[in-house]
């Protein structure tokens, strides 16, 4: 009889208990849900903040665990339905090690496109879109891509200040102003909004896109950086609520959150960077029909490509 008493006493326990998580459970979910709408009544002017985002046909494959390879697309549309892309870029994420990679392909690097020969590769996504952009990195490096993100360069500033609301520190090498829209001056410094997105932006110096593409990868690791801490879990819903309307992607609100979550609760180590082409491999030509580009040697991209990735 005693016997019975305690085991009815484990199993009402029992019982609460899970209730109780439940409960919890429930309470994480609508809280999120609440965040995250909160979040997109937040933003404004946003150019996919209509639902305008448009279903491509992205055929890469989806993964829900495990090596993740974003590409994430700058684009400076000015209302084209392709405008060539001013940045492109390939965030590899390890979920089982946390550790995040981030490559830079030069918009000039001089690559066959896919049902339109020898072209830059920024011109892919003007064709295509990042389909086309998909097929023409996996044809020239080997690499499979299973998502992409595309951020218009007029939200990247909301974005940038959502993020790092205290602005990004850094050291202007020299005065930045043609092409931006704004004046940056020399000197260490603390930037937000237009100020970041020009000096991101800004390639009118000697090292021309060279330059930018280290800037661009310098600020996407401060960005990182100042997202990891512990208050950014729980804002995570509501920025990416007031982020979705400056994004285009096809990683779904879900995989957004759990990834975001990954990064933020397991500490991932610092982004490791490289660029394409790589230092030796390539040189500068002209031709007629495209202008001036990156000639590359791709057997020796394509193997430092996947040498990086592997590590």
């Amino acid at each position: 009889m005693e016997r019975m008493q305690r085991r009815k006493k484990r199993v009402k326990w029992t019982r609460i208990i899970l209730l109780i998580l439940l409960l919890m459970i429930g309470s994480v979910g609508a809280y999120a849900t609440y965040q995250y709408k909160q979040g997109v009544s937040l933003a404004e002017g946003g150019k996919f903040k209509d639902d305008t985002k448009k279903a491509k046909a992205f055929q890469g494959e989806d993964v829900k665990f495990g090596r993740i390879n974003v590409l994430l697309l700058g684009s400076d549309s000015r209302g084209e339905e392709h405008a060539r892309t001013d940045s492109i870029m390939i965030a590899h994420y390890d979920q089982d090690t946390h550790q995040s990679k981030l490559i830079s392909i030069m918009r000039d690097t001089y690559v066959n496109i896919p049902g339109h020969g020898k072209q830059k590769i920024n011109a892919a996504y003007a064709y295509g879109g990042p389909e086309l952009l998909r097929q023409t990195i996996k044809e020239n490096f080997d690499i499979d891509l299973n998502y992409y993100a595309i951020v218009d360069f007029e939200g990247f500033s909301k974005i940038a200040d959502i993020i790092a609301p205290d602005g990004i520190e850094v050291d202007v090498p020299s005065k930045m102003s043609y092409g931006i829209g704004t004046t940056i001056e020399p000197g260490k410094q603390t930037l937000h909004g237009d100020k970041l997105l020009g000096y991101v932006r800004f390639r009118h110096d000697k090292l021309s896109d060279f330059g930018r593409v280290q800037r661009q990868q310098e600020v996407i690791g401060k960005l990182k950086d100042q997202a990891m801490n512990v208050g950014s879990i729980l804002k995570l819903p509501k920025m990416l609520g007031v982020i979705n309307p400056y994004v285009d992607t096809n990683l779904d609100t879900p995989t957004l959150l759990s990834l975001g979550k990954d990064l933020l609760t397991n500490q991932s180590n610092d982004i490791k960077t490289m660029r394409i082409p790589v230092d030796g491999s390539y040189t500068n030509k002209q031709f007629n029909n495209v202008g001036a580009v990156l000639s590359i040697n791709l057997e020796q991209n394509e193997s430092a490509l996947n040498d990086f990735l592997s590590l």
